[in-house]
């Protein structure tokens, strides 16, 4: 049996990414909620900046196609029933929640797609590193957040349509080619970047946080100063929707898990999985296809998921995993 004294020293001696990771994802929020502030203060710095939304968002999913290994697929293949399960949960879950909170709000038209577009994107590349630090199933978490984002270009233009098709003039399928050009071809590239050039792939992983952090924070702030006018006006609006969206996504997800008798690592697993969005896709294809205004939804996700992820994560660690 390991001594206390060994347990700490493996504690402090995690592997460069892990250490770096957990820095970025501690750190995250505030780096964003101070570009968010910037961006409205000083709009006319980023508001040229229009055009970085998607190459920013590419690189982004690039740099987690950098991440993946191929025995991250295997795990589909050995336990594909808690993989099927939490994908399942995402794409049903967190639309509905979209379109009912949008409803009972009533969110004017821009805000009610932008909070249906949040709900109907896969899981956010966040939520790997918030299931490791609350002590859920890593491995589970990784196949839920890569099946979710490898199906996206065709669930989410599907569900988008279905539940805001009255509110919006692009197509299906004009999404579709959006959601492949700037995330599952950046994601397979990586994959195969990574495949090709392992060695030089395993040196910059540690680097790969942080300069998603960065990219994130720079579409925040690009976000935010086209839409200064409806923070002004529907700014707490937009966050109630938001705080509401994230904190049912984490509760019905658990419950989803539970249902389902999954372990109690998989129901961690399993809630942030279904309550972290890939806000910045939402960010993106409103940004692309509607107005400002519906792109401050995802803005307003990408700070608060990482804020409300880290809290979660610090409280379930404190508790056993036994507890659930």
């Amino acid at each position: 049996m390991s001594s206390p004294q060994k347990s700490t020293e493996t504690r402090k001696t995690r592997d460069p990414e892990e250490r770096s990771a957990f820095y970025a994802v501690t750190i995250f929020p505030l780096l964003i909620l101070a570009a968010g502030v910037l961006g409205f203060v000083l709009p006319g710095a980023f508001s040229g900046l229009s055009g970085w939304v998607n190459p920013l968002l590419g690189f982004i999913m690039f740099g987690m196609g950098l991440t993946l290994t191929w025995p991250d697929f295997g795990m589909v293949a050995r336990r594909p029933i808690p993989v099927v399960i939490g994908v399942i949960a995402q794409f049903v879950i967190m639309p509905l929640l979209g379109f009912l909170i949008s409803w009972a709000l009533h969110l004017p038209s821009e805000l009610a797609v932008g909070v249906i577009l949040v709900g109907c994107c896969p899981g956010g590349t966040a939520s790997n590193v918030v299931s490791y630090l609350a002590k859920g199933d890593v491995a589970l978490s990784v196949a839920m957040t890569t099946i979710s984002t490898l199906i996206a270009p065709f669930v989410t233009p599907v569900l988008a349509v279905f539940l805001a098709g009255e509110r919006m003039s692009v197509s299906g399928g004009a999404m579709m080619m959006s959601i492949l050009q700037v995330v599952l071809a950046p994601v397979l590239i990586g994959l195969l970047v990574r495949w090709l050039l392992p060695r030089i792939v395993t040196g910059v992983t540690p680097v790969l946080p942080w300069a998603s952090v960065i990219a994130i924070s720079v579409i925040v702030a690009i976000v935010v100063s086209g839409s200064a006018a409806a923070i002004v006006s529907a700014g707490l609006l937009v966050l109630v929707a938001v705080i509401l969206h994230n904190g049912l996504g984490y509760a019905l997800g658990y419950g989803a898990a539970a249902l389902f008798r999954l372990a109690p690592s998989a129901r961690r697993t399993t809630a942030i999985e279904v309550g972290m969005q890939n806000s910045g896709l939402a960010t993106s294809l409103a940004h692309t296809y509607f107005t400002p205004e519906a792109a401050l939804p995802g803005a307003v996700f990408s700070v608060w998921h990482n804020v409300s992820g880290a809290l979660l994560a610090a409280f379930l660690r404190r508790r056993s995993v036994s507890g659930r």
